[in-house]
């Protein structure tokens, strides 16, 4: 393994004047993005920052985003990346709690947060301080286990916690995704989910090979897949939702991805009809990815080609991790029996900031506890079944949401679904269905009801299913189900 930063130099000199990053009218070499980083290095270490200090860098998808990967690579300081969707009071808990010693980002999205910091807003001064500095060259010695980056965690069932991985952990989690998206140097990577998550590991992807990264600052369904045919993108990141939008939608055309190599989906579960139906439109692209902030990207990976075979399954583990299912004494369990995924090795990361419990409850001898339930079938895939808190328990019975979704899901005016357990005075929990529909065929309740009762067992069928035109979701694109279960208590439909 090695640094960011080491692997960055190695292609700037295999690539120098080759194109790096576009982003709307600017574009910019490897040479040019080299000396731009190591400018901003130069300049924040004359202001004091010392290898360890954390850089908070809060911006929309733009070029800057890729730059400041760089000077935390050179400087070895630690980004702490901030995703523009959140609240400024969100912001100001991960800027207090990384202990961030500099913020950089845009005026618009930083004005409203309450912190004491020093900060620079990219635009004129920005450049200024780049052209001022060019050609200063800062060498810091930086080792593979030194921390590069905190992730903070979406903070569904409390505070966010910061997610420290490593130099390593990084070079884990980019090679893992290299050996199943093919990506060879010609390729041509787009970034439309936000860069401060998911999309930012394809960024890594591009040190290895020299690509071209495209930057798109908005996801409109038609709009981006007209921009990436015109831009010969051939790799790209995309959560689930943006894949469901993309396919639904009525002007939606197959034929303008036919450049489109890889697309690596990952983020959230994605519904066995709708994705088998996307890969009935668009063939063998799609790269399915399990893992999550603490073991990013790849814990489990499906190869292209088994994608329709296997729809429910989100592949066998990547290169570099160990994976198990167990159960809650940390017993391994056999094939087809249901308990907690575990994994450990490189990918995982370091633990979490400042939190030794969580870290020793989350990481035990080794192997981290990833909250997901799941299980193996007998040649080693992953079925991944649900959150362990999310789990509705039904008169003593266990029945997992995503199972009744799934086959919610198979309804053809079915947009979205989510289900949760709702109190019970009889059987403790019962099971309530939101469903979002997609406009091309009228939904009815019963009909889904009726649907529940073809599929699943009387039990586990919903109580109620209550129609909706939009799903509450936190700032990561994931369902907030305990918003769900609050509304219903104060009888919201």
């Amino acid at each position: 393994m090695e640094t960011v930063g080491l692997q960055v130099k190695k292609t700037v000199k295999t690539y120098p004047n080759k194109t790096a990053v576009i982003y709307k009218d600017r574009s910019i070499t490897y040479k040019e993005l080299y000396y731009r980083a190591m400018a901003l290095t130069s300049f924040l270490k004359k202001q004091g920052l010392k290898k360890g200090d954390r850089i908070a860098v809060l911006l929309s998808n733009r070029l800057e985003h890729i730059e400041l990967d760089l000077v935390a690579a050179f400087g070895g300081f630690i980004k702490v990346p901030l995703n523009f969707r959140l609240h400024p009071e969100e912001h100001e808990y991960m800027i207090h709690d990384a202990e961030v010693a500099y913020l950089i980002g845009e005026k618009e999205l930083i004005s409203p947060i309450d912190v004491q910091v020093p900060t620079l807003f990219v635009g004129e001064l920005y450049e200024e301080i780049i052209e001022n500095h060019l050609g200063e060259e800062y060498v810091e010695e930086v080792d593979e286990d030194d921390e590069f980056v905190i992730m903070y965690t979406s903070g569904t069932t409390g505070k966010p916690k910061g997610v420290v991985l490593t130099h390593r952990n990084i070079a884990s989690a980019t090679l893992a995704i290299s050996l199943v998206t093919d990506v060879t140097k010609d390729d041509v990577i787009g970034h439309v989910a936000p860069l401060s998550h998911g999309s930012n590991f394809l960024s890594h992807l591009s040190w290895l090979n020299g690509n071209t990264q495209i930057i798109y600052n908005k996801f409109d369904p038609e709009e981006f897949i007209d921009d990436i045919e015109k831009d010969g993108v051939t790799v790209i990141f995309l959560v689930p939702t943006m894949i469901n939008l993309m396919i639904q939608h009525p002007n939606f055309d197959p034929k303008k991805l036919e450049k489109m190599k890889s697309i690596v989906m990952a983020g959230s579960a994605i519904a066995a009809s709708k994705f088998r139906k996307a890969i009935e439109l668009l063939g063998t692209k799609f790269v399915q990815m399990y893992g999550q902030a603490e073991a990013p990207m790849a814990i489990t990976t499906m190869l292209r080609d088994e994608q329709l075979e296997r729809v429910e399954s989100c592949g066998k583990p990547s290169p570099f991790v160990d994976m198990k299912i167990v159960d809650s004494e940390m017993n391994e369990l056999p094939p087809r029996e249901i308990g907690e995924i575990v994994c450990k090795g490189s990918l995982v990361m370091k633990g979490y900031w400042k939190n030794e419990k969580a870290t020793k409850e989350t990481i035990v001898d080794g192997w981290l506890r990833t909250g997901d339930l799941g299980y193996v079938d007998e040649n080693g895939y992953l079925y991944i079944v649900d959150r362990i808190k999310e789990v509705i328990i039904s008169g003593g019975a266990n029945i997992y949401p995503r199972e009744v979704e799934e086959v919610l899901s198979k309804h053809k005016g079915v947009k979205e679904v989510a289900v949760v357990g709702v109190p019970d005075e009889k059987w403790g929990e019962s099971v309530v269905a939101y469903v979002v529909p997609n406009g091309t065929v009228e939904v009815k309740e019963e009909e889904l009801i009726e649907l529940s009762k073809n599929h699943l067992a009387s039990y586990k069928k919903p109580r109620e299913v209550i129609i909706t035109d939009r799903l509450p979701k936190n700032a990561y694109g994931k369902i907030l189900k305990k918003e769900l279960v609050k509304l219903y208590a104060q009888g919201v439909r």
